[in-house]
């Protein structure tokens, strides 16, 4: 795909696998390709932008790997704390390319593509910090799964959702999996059986998503919560997130027992003294972001 004239020092954007850091001395011509991805980083705030539109942002062995190496760098680092994925284009994520699941390719290769597949929707999920995902069209197949593995998901209203491989012959059983854990079971297998799509309000109503909004408002809004996020404590949010990741896995008992224990280690981080410190006090906290312990 081409790509207009573009210098270093002007644009904010990381160009990942195809084109690396920009630096001011380099400039990249018409000839170089686009992108598959899109990485910004700006006070605290992390977006990794899809960047195949007229593929549908199809979620290819390139994109997914892509997709990781956009994640990984620093994410164990104080300045990330909160991670926005969004698209170019009408459509989030069409889902695996199809072109790359024919017998051309081979058993070897569809498993690469389906472990692959699975690593990036589990290191979102495992992560630290918390991802958003940032809807703006339509999300199917893998693409439905991207959304269902973000912590929090922010659509506008046009957006559709569907697991819809059951119509060419291949049921969604890994987008399933997020899915499935997402929705009320029955939701989910009248949209594994059907591939019918459902509408943002419907995926707001069954858990899929988190807020449906204005396009308009999308950016705003998604913005809003990220920065909400950054104003906690980093190792309290840590622990958060894993912590509940943990106990949703869990009986009721072994869920309690988990979490009862967390809220004890989670006191004698410094953030967690200094939090309660500061509200004793009636003052705003001011957090270490570090995760250092004060007691044992």
């Amino acid at each position: 795909m081409a790509r207009s004239l573009l210098c270093g020092g002007v644009s904010v954007f990381q160009f990942s696998r195809r084109i690396p850091l920009l630096s001011a001395s380099r400039c990249y011509s018409q000839s170089e390709p686009e992108p598959l991805t899109l990485r910004e980083q700006k006070h605290g705030i992390r977006r990794i932008i899809l960047n195949n539109p007229k593929k549908r942002n199809a979620l290819s062995l390139s994109m997914l790997e892509t997709l990781r190496e956009n994640i990984l760098p620093d994410v164990d680092g104080e300045d990330l704390r909160v991670i926005i994925i969004s698209a170019k284009g009408p459509v989030f994520s069409s889902g695996h390319d199809l072109k790359e699941l024919t017998s051309t390719q081979g058993r070897e290769y569809h498993t690469k593509v389906f472990q692959t597949c699975s690593e990036v929707m589990t290191l979102i999920q495992d992560l630290p910090i918390p991802v958003i995902a940032m809807v703006n069209g339509v999300a199917t197949a893998a693409g439905c799964q991207l959304v269902a593995s973000c912590d929090i998901a922010v659509a506008t209203e046009k957006s559709t959702f569907a697991t819809p491989g059951v119509n060419v012959g291949l049921f969604c059983s890994t987008p399933a999996v997020a899915v499935g854990r997402a929705v009320p079971r029955k939701v989910a297998m009248e949209m594994l059986l059907t591939g019918s799509p459902i509408s943002a309000h419907d995926a707001l109503l069954h858990g899929l998503i988190s807020k449906v909004v204005p396009e308009e408002r999308l950016e705003e809004e998604t913005l809003a919560i990220a920065q909400r996020v950054c104003q906690s404590s980093r190792p309290v949010v840590a622990l958060g997130k894993a912590t509940f990741q943990r106990q949703m896995a869990q009986g009721r008992d072994a869920a309690y027992a988990t979490a009862s224990k967390v809220m004890v280690d989670n006191l004698a981080l410094r953030d967690g003294q200094e939090g309660i410190q500061a509200f004793l006090e009636k003052r705003k906290p001011v957090w270490s972001h570090k995760p250092e312990k004060v007691h044992d």
